[in-house]
Parts: structure tokens; sequence; C-alpha cells
């Protein structure tokens, strides 16, 4: 470029961008497909209940990491900051199951962490730290933690999210105050206020506030508008994505294309504007700094170039700076947001890690300093604080949170004075835009088709009973069962949930017992303590045998699967006693409850199986159970059609 060899130039960019992307996305298609996207969708169904295979793996993590610094070194429209969620979350989960034994990455010495509310605590600290991480705000991760990401909340869960993300802080700080010399590259810029606008005199009047509520309706119906697109293209892109590997990558390296060629050739159509007469050094010679000279005479900068062309958090800094009312033209504003706002959805979806924070604050503060520039005979506000109001707009209107958006938003400026307007321009999107349709990852998890269950009931369950919609047919045990009925069962099923009944002569009548886990039943089987006639053997022949560390739950990949069971013909014909493993008090509702009721209690409760008895004596002990896919829309639809008018 200094030498103005610009076709060279854009070779060379273009060229570096793209074996970049063909990295990340090669990556992605061939180690670990489920480390495309933010994650955050995954980590948010998890959190609710949805145990999907590889969301959480150590190759999911390793692709997450590395697939995250080629995206946004590729120069994607993308952030590191959702990827930044996943992340934790899988490493939390490699701790939590004392590492992976496939890999060769264990410990020990590390407490396992023996159930599913456990479990769950630790990645609900592990998404709240990435959160403090990306945007280094220790109480926006705690918040976003509690709004967005967890399904289940209690108090004991606020102070450990809470440590976890003032370890990050100071962590985050350590790293900082040793980098501040330059030896880590860019890390480390801004200290841990990314964006400072705390010097900006904040005051403002009737008209300002009237500004501030057309900003919000404006970021909800781009929000809105922007999550319908998105959607749309990530429809597209899975037909595509469907077809393998080689064409994830042949997505991912044409839109490598199409945003090098945006990024280098738009700033052409941006006029020159001489430095600021108070700046040493204009422009920025470097790999990073405000000022970008582009293809300006000596003296001038480009206004396109120094948003394009910049880093992100460069960029960002650039629009939300104070006191630069005359930095950019409203034309390169306007430019920026169209192709920001064009290639954030083009890019989301693509066999890369990809968050949607970054490009969402790009194209709101881009519109927010161009309405500040309209009204600006009208309104006191400084530019930098109508971007900062436009990115919390855009924010509301595509993620539909509050509470946590206004608290990163505070903590990445320190300007606690705007706390009133960017809580009312977030209020004013996320109500506009709700109007239109759901919120971005709420979107992704039906798209996905991930079973995620709602905080609410849908209105047609009020007309429905619990007994209506059990799955059948049944399977029971009895309380000491023969052990080839057990291992059938097994075989044909996919179940992780059975009911134990007994039976004469070890009940007056036939009882509900209670409810058995496969994984339970595998350990046992795998144990062989059988005997040949048909009797209780008590739980001290299987404390004897087992300790309770075996039947805590394994870790992804380490439990006992049926084909490690090696029973022969003599063993299938003998019996077991699963009395001692049987879980003597599940949760259970009659069948005539409203299934509106019975769904919320599901949720609410965090269970995997409810058990459904009768109402009236003299039929069996259990007409079914219910599990996630019965409160499912899709599979209750299919059963009523009826209700679909409801929808």
């Amino acid at each position: 470029m200094l030498k103005e060899r610009y076709r060279e130039a854009f070779l060379a960019y273009a060229g570096c961008n793209l074996v970049l992307a063909a990295a990340a996305a090669a990556l992605c298609a061939y180690v670990a497909p489920a480390a495309a996207g933010s994650g955050i969708p995954e980590v948010k169904a998890y959190l609710n209940g949805v145990d999907a295979h590889s969301i959480l793996a150590p190759s999911t993590l390793f692709v997450k990491i590395f697939g995250s610094i080629g995206g946004v070194a590729a120069g994607f429209v993308l952030g590191k900051e959702g990827p930044m969620v996943h992340t934790g979350a899988c490493i939390a989960n490699l701790l939590g199951q004392g590492g992976s034994r496939k890999y060769h990455l264990t410990w020990t010495w590390l407490r396992y962490f023996k159930n599913d509310r456990d479990r769950r605590d630790l990645i609900t600290c592990g998404a709240a730290a990435g959160v403090a991480a990306a945007f280094r705000a220790p109480v926006g991760g705690v918040l976003f933690a509690l709004e967005e990401a967890a399904s289940w909340w209690r108090s004991a869960l606020l102070w450990r999210t809470f440590f976890t993300t003032a370890v990050v802080a100071v962590t985050l700080r350590a790293f900082i105050e040793y980098c501040r010399s330059g030896k880590c590259g860019l890390f480390g810029e801004g200290g841990l206020i990314m964006f400072d606008l705390s010097s900006t005199a904040t005051s403002y009047r009737t008209p300002d506030l009237i500004a501030v509520i057309v900003l919000g309706v404006i970021g909800g119906i781009f929000g809105s508008l922007y999550n319908f697109l998105v959607d749309k293209v990530l429809r597209t892109y899975s037909i595509i994505n469907e077809k393998g590997a080689p064409f994830k990558i042949l997505l991912t390296v044409t839109i490598s294309l199409l945003t090098s060629c945006c990024s280098y050739g738009l700033p052409w159509l941006a006029k020159c504007t001489r430095c600021p007469l108070d700046l040493d050094q204009c422009p920025t010679i470097g790999r990073s700094g405000n000022f970008k000279n582009f293809q300006c005479p000596p003296g001038h900068y480009n206004d396109l170039a120094s948003l394009f062309l910049n880093t992100n958090d460069d960029a960002i800094r650039n629009l939300f700076s104070s006191g630069t009312d005359n930095e950019f033209y409203i034309s390169t504003l306007f430019v920026f947001f169209a192709a920001i706002y064009f290639l954030g959805i083009v890019t989301y979806g693509i066999a890369v890690p990809s968050g949607l924070f970054i490009p969402v604050i790009l194209a709101g503060a881009s519109y927010g300093r161009l309405v500040g520039t309209i009204l600006g005979p009208m309104c006191a506000l400084d530019k930098g604080l109508f971007a900062l109001l436009g990115a919390a707009s855009f924010l509301g209107g595509t993620m539909r949170m509050t509470v946590s958006v206004c608290v990163i938003l505070l903590e990445l400026t320190n300007d606690l004075l705007m706390l009133p307007l960017v809580m009312l321009v977030l209020l004013v999107s996320k109500t506009v835009a709700d109007s239109f349709n759901r919120g971005v990852y709420d979107q992704i998890v039906t798209m996905k088709g991930l079973p995620y269950m709602e905080a609410h009931a849908e209105p047609y369950m009020r007309n429905l009973v619990a007994g209506d919609v059990v799955s059948g047919p049944l399977i029971t045990f009895s309380g000491v069962e023969k052990v080839g009925n057990i291992v059938h069962a097994l075989r044909l099923t996919g179940h992780n949930g059975f009911p134990v009944v007994d039976e004469p002569p070890f009940s007056d009548a036939p009882e509900l017992c209670g409810l058995v886990l496969r994984s339970h039943l595998l350990v046992l089987l795998k144990g062989r303590r059988f005997t040949k006639d048909r009797v209780l053997t008590g739980p001290a022949e299987v404390f004897r045998r087992f300790g309770a560390f075996d039947f805590a739950k394994a870790g992804s990949g380490k439990g006992v699967k049926l084909q490690d069971l090696d029973i022969n013909g003599e063993e299938m014909e003998m019996y077991v006693d699963i009395h001692p493993i049987t879980n003597r008090s599940p949760y259970t509702v009659v069948e005539t409850m409203s299934l509106a009721k019975a769904a919320v209690l599901f949720r609410e409760l965090g269970l995997r199986h409810l058990c459904v008895v009768p109402k009236t004596p003299g039929r069996p002990p259990i007409v079914g159970i219910l599990t996630r896919h019965d409160f499912m829309p899709e599979h209750i639809l299919g059963l009523f059609p009826q209700f679909k008018h409801h929808m």
C-alpha cells in the first residue's frame, strides 16, 4: 500500500485471509463440526437438560480455540465472545469429569462431579467465566449466566459464578499488567475498561430522551429483521453443509473472499479527510490505530478504511470515541453499517467458530452514530454516546437480553451516568422486537432441533392431561427380574429409565416400587451378582460388591456399554435383585393432572423422567413415563393436530 502497488496489496490481503479461513474451516469440518457457530445455543440447551453428544467434548474445545483464532484473524465479521462462552463451558466439562481418557488427559486427584446438578453448576460457572474474560466484565458474566444461559438458578450458584468471574478478573488484570510493555501484541490495550467513556460529560434533556426512544425503536426493527435473515441464511447453509466437509470449506472460502473484497474495496468510495491538528501522528502506521491512510495523500486519512481495516476493538473504540463529531462522514457510517449488517448475517453459519456480539455492536454503534449526526442540532448528547446507545439498542433487538447487556456495556465503557438511557433503550428495543419474533439464540436452538423446554407451558397444554401424551408401550421390571429380560429390554430400546413394579410374593398387590436407570442396570449386570432362584438378596450384597462411586454419573464416553457385558446363556436364566439400585421416591403425577402443570413441574425440578400413575384403583400401578420428548410441540401436535391453530 505504501508503494502504491494496490493490486498486489489486495492479493496479499485476500490470500492471507483465505488461508486462515480455510484452515479454521478444515478444523471445524473434519475434527469437530459442533464447534461451528457461537456455541451459546448449545450451552443453553445443555443447561436446560439436553445432553447432546459432542457439544462439550475435548475435540470441540480444541477446535473452538484454534478455529476462533483463525476466524478472527481472517478478517471475518464475527466475534470471539460467543465462542469464549462455549470454550469456558467445555473447560468446565473437562474438569468436571476428571479429564478425557480418549485423549489421555486424566487427573485422578480431581474430584468428580457425580451428578447432573453439580456438573450443570460447574458448566454454568464456565459460561460466566467466558463472558467475563471476553468483555472483561465479571458482573456481566454472572448476569449473563443468570439471564440467558442457565435454566435452573439458586443462591449457591450465584456466589459460585461470582467467585469464578472474580478469579477471571484478577487473572486478566495480572496478564494485562504483564503485557503492558507490548510483550503480547495487542492484548491488554484499554486495560480492564476496553472502551473508556468516563471522561465524557453526560447531561440530557427531554429531546435527548425522545432521540433515545427513536434509537430503541430502530434497534428493535433492525434486530428482529436481523434474526429473521439469520434464520433464513442458516437454513440455506444447512443444505450446503449437509453435502460434506469439502462444501463447508468451499462456502467458508467464498464468504472470506466476499469479506476481503468489501473491506478492501469499499474504502475506495470514501473521501480523504485532513488529520486533526492536535494529533502528532496521523495516519497511524502499523498494525493497529485509529487513522488509516489507505490511498490518501500525506496528512490525510480514510475514515472508512479506519473502520474496516482496524481490529474489531479499535473499530468500536473509534465509533465510541467522544469529542470527534466530524471524524466520520454520514455516507461512511451508512456504508459501514450496511456492509457490517449484511456480512454479519452471511458469516454466521459457516464452518468457523463465530460470535454475534461484535458484529451486532459494530452495526449498532455505526447507526447510533449516524442517528446522532443527523439529530446533532437538536440533541446535546455526544456522538460517541449515541454510538453506545445504538449498540445497546441492536443488542436488545437481536438477543433480547436486558440486565446482562446493560451491565456488560457499562463495564466495557465505565460510564455509569449513562445507566438510565441504556436501560431505556434496551427495554424499548426488546419490546419492539418481541412483537415480531424471538431472540436469535432461541431461534437457533429451535432450528437445530434441540428439545429445549421453555419456562412457560404452551396455551394448548391446558386442554390436555398427563395421561394423554405418554408414549407406549411401557416396559417395566419386577423387583427381582430375570437377567435375560433386562438384557433383552436394554438391547431393544433406547430408554434411560424403567419403572420397577413389585408383585406377589414381594408385595400384597402390584405396586410401583420406583425407577431404575439404564446406566445403573449396566453396572449391576457387569458385577454378575446373580441368583438361581427368584429371591431378595438385599442391599448388603450390592454394597459389598460396589462402591457408591461405581454408580456416579460417568463422563462422556466413560460409562459401561451394553456391548461390554459378556453374559452367557446360563446366566441369562438367572435372577438379579434390582431393589438396591432403584430410586424408591421418583417424582410422580396422577394421570388427570393438567399437562401444562406437569410441564412446569418437569422443567422447574430439572427432571428427566416423570412417572404417571392411575387415578382409580384396580389398574396397573403405573400408566407411563413422561420424558422431555413428550412435552415437545412436535409430539403433542402430532397426536392432537386440532391444536395447531393455537400455535
